[in-house]
């Protein structure tokens, strides 16, 4: 495959830098809690925001405290500021408000993760830290690197052609490797990586008849796909870009369509439902549909982790 002139320059850069941290030539900066880093080699729609929940669900049930670090994509503010389930988009980021909501554990959000987690550490002691969208953030010492990979991650090309982030063979970098949406391990360079599968789907719940499904998220021909699958047949799609805020005049042209295509309601992801604020009463009957993540063989997954994290510690 020829390479496009501008990937082959950004492939040069990413692996210059990354060249710089193989080499301790630049050295991360470390917490005094475990860190955890979940993420991907490409750009949006892997699921690393279910999967942020799905780890945390795992540690609540077990006991463990944690808290998460993100950068706060597509906020309006600056700093380290701790998220507040209440608030807004645009002073959190809508996925870190969304993990707040689910979770009810602490969220920091900050553009520089190590000073988000001595917040978090100053707040809250130091517990174990889920690192958000963190596999490219190499100025974070991690003990435990998870990416989630997709099918599409198999076939695509590098920034600006294509989506990936990194060349695949960056994998060697994980300590695990999720295969996500049906992706296949030998698609990719995973000799002597442990490799989790995990099982993506929505739960509908009370969808409205014959409804109009719309989204901003990375992907959505994704959200299109589970909808059918669980048996739910859009009559009318209306896609907005990733981390889209919702303003009025979306919400007029959403309901003009609804006239056209005689829809009985609206059906779209729970990130929208946080764009969308104040305006979700406005486009009632409206399903809000949660992504559900399940990853297989998880208690021995977790063991083997933790473990990891504990040998990692106890050499440090």
């Amino acid at each position: 495959m020829n390479l496009h002139p501008l990937s082959a320059i950004f492939g040069a850069v990413a692996g210059a830098r990354n060249a710089l941290y193989d080499r301790r030539l630049l050295r991360p900066r470390s917490l005094q809690g475990p860190v955890i880093s979940v993420g991907n080699i490409s750009t949006g729609g892997s699921g690393k925001t279910p999967f942020v929940i799905l780890l945390g669900e795992l540690l609540k049930a077990r006991g463990i405290r944690f808290d998460v670090l993100s950068r706060g994509y597509g906020r309006t503010t600056r700093g380290v500021l701790l998220v507040e389930p209440s608030g807004l988009p645009q002073d959190f980021g809508d996925e870190p408000l969304l993990i707040a909501r689910r979770l009810q554990a602490p969220v920091v959000v900050g553009e520089d993760r190590y000073e988000a987690g001595r917040f978090a550490e100053s707040r809250f002691g130091a517990q174990i830290h889920l690192l958000d969208d963190g596999f490219q953030h190499r100025g974070l010492s991690r003990d435990f690197d998870i990416v989630l990979v997709t099918p599409d991650d198999a076939r695509d090309r590098l920034l600006p052609a294509g989506r990936l982030r990194e060349p695949l063979r960056s994998l060697q970098r994980a300590d695990a490797v999720a295969l996500t949406s049906g992706a296949s391990p030998e698609s990719f360079p995973l000799a002597g990586k442990t490799v989790w599968r995990v099982r993506r789907g929505i739960v509908p719940g009370q969808v409205p008849a014959r409804p109009i499904a719309f989204c901003g998220i990375a992907r959505p021909q994704n959200f299109l796909l589970q909808l059918r699958a669980a048996g739910i047949d859009p009559v009318a799609e209306a896609f907005f870009r990733d981390h889209h805020a919702y303003a009025e005049k979306d919400v007029r042209d959403l309901l003009k369509l609804q006239q056209r295509s005689e829809a009985g309601g609206f059906v779209t992801t729970e990130k929208d439902a946080v764009n969308l604020g104040g305006y979700l009463a406005a486009l009632a009957p409206l399903a809000v549909v949660p992504v559900k993540m399940e990853l297989a063989d998880a208690a021995n997954a977790v063991d083997s982790m933790l473990r990891v994290i504990e040998e990692r510690r106890g050499r440090s």
